[in-house]
């Protein structure tokens, strides 16, 4: 294959992880835009008790899912577990849409949280392989997929909600994942690395010769026994295990604590609800410049150096915005707040994916995502917390502009692994 073919080879691999990325993103915020509807009115199908309930139960699964799907990537196979995750989510999603209770759309949503836990740490390992020495480009280009599906979300919305109803808008994101699973099986190939950590040299060979890859560098150090976490609690993966999860769990929990509360902790400010709600637009438009801008800085710099220079910003951005601001600083304020505090996460991703031996590098992603995940839950707890007694403004940005430095801090924590860099 001429190197053009293998560059349009590689694009196959990044497009349709990007799509399954879309697809997940699309499912992790459907449920939030449809509990307003599901809670309101005069016979609402659900109480707001129940809705929080679901809510939570949505994220237990998908930290499960996070914790457990890498581990099997690791054993099973990239391309394998990608396309049952998104298979699994998208039927998942489908039987929500046709959930007679509140308890069954719990059972539902939390079952369909272990693929949607486990495509996102799977995507980024895939790209991370295929991506020729731009690890931080390519993991940051694909989570840029999330946003597009929560935007999409939004829009969709707002075209079904009124004529068609809430289950419309399940039924629309189960059915373009029946549409890419087959896409996955016919042109998503199995990782290299996977293959050559299992020692099948020739079916890697092959594969990376189709995709212009070179899989001719010794896979060093790395482990002999089954991919499992007790491998990332040994020397010399142990200090950056414990430094990753810290750094996950504070990143989540700013993502998720401003995504729930920023409205709320404005209108504390005295700035209003209207102008809240485009700040939190605002917020996630800067998301998406952070992660293409973040992922070149990355690779030019250092995936390390530039983790901690987007965790120092934001910090500093969210110590900033407690103190009150003309309005015409404070959208640009925000606008860069979303670039480094939405981005800094995803840095820490690309990371542990370009900084793991093949062997174990899904399962380093799915434990970084999985206790990021608990960060997530805490978040809106801290922030809602925070509002309820009247610190939303401005203690909370103090509060979080902390949770911003801890994370720096902890990603300083974190050494390069020689046996990951020659692999």
């Amino acid at each position: 294959m001429t190197i053009g073919k293998s560059g349009v080879a590689v694009g196959w691999v990044a497009t349709l992880c990007w799509a399954a990325v879309v697809l997940d993103g699309f499912d992790l915020v459907v449920l939030g835009a449809l509990i307003p509807t599901l809670t309101g009115g005069e016979t609402p199908w659900m109480t707001a008790p129940e809705a929080t309930f679901v809510s939570t139960i949505s994220l237990v699964g998908m930290t499960l899912g996070a914790l457990s799907i890498g581990i099997a990537t690791d054993s099973l196979g990239r391309r394998k577990v990608m396309i049952w995750a998104v298979a699994a989510f998208s039927l998942l999603t489908l039987a929500c849409g046709l959930a007679q209770n509140w308890w069954q759309l719990g059972i539902f949503r939390f079952l369909a949280g272990f693929g949607l836990g486990g495509c996102l740490p799977t995507a980024i390992a895939m790209v991370t392989e295929f991506s020729r020495g731009k690890a931080g480009k390519a993991s940051t280009t694909v989570m840029t997929g999330y946003h597009v599906g929560a935007v999409s979300t939004a829009l969709l919305g707002l075209l079904l909600l009124p004529s068609l109803g809430w289950r419309a808008m399940f039924f629309a994101g189960a059915v373009p994942g029946f549409v890419l699973v087959p896409l996955m099986i016919r042109y998503l190939p199995e990782s290299p690395a996977f293959l050559l950590a299992k020692g099948r040299t020739e079916e890697a060979r092959q594969i990376g010769d189709a995709f212009g890859l070179n899989i001719d560098a010794p896979v060093a150090g790395q482990p002999k026994e089954r991919p499992s976490i007790a491998t990332l609690l040994r020397p010399p993966i142990l200090r950056n295990s414990i430094a990753i999860w810290v750094t996950s769990f504070m990143g989540l929990l700013l993502v998720y604590a401003l995504n729930t509360w920023l409205p709320a902790m404005m209108v504390a400010a005295d700035y209003g609800l209207e102008r809240g709600l485009w700040l939190l637009l605002l917020l996630n438009a800067g998301a998406v410049v952070g992660l293409i801008v973040a992922g070149r800085v990355g690779d030019a710099i250092g995936l390390k150096r530039a983790a901690v220079l987007w965790f120092v910003c934001g910090g500093v951005l969210l110590a900033i915005l407690s103190v009150k601001t003309p309005v015409g600083l404070l959208y640009p304020l925000v606008f860069m707040t979303g670039c480094f505090v939405f981005s800094a996460q995803v840095l820490v991703y690309a990371f542990t994916a370009a900084n793991h031996p093949p062997a174990i590098r899904a399962t380093a992603l799915g434990m970084s995502a999985g206790v990021g995940r608990l960060g997530a839950i805490a978040g809106p707890l801290v922030g809602g917390t925070l509002v309820s007694l009247g610190m939303g403004h401005p203690w909370g940005f103090y509060a979080f502009a902390a949770v911003g430095f801890v994370g720096a801090l902890a990603m300083l924590g974190t050494h390069t692994l020689r046996s990951a860099r020659d692999a």
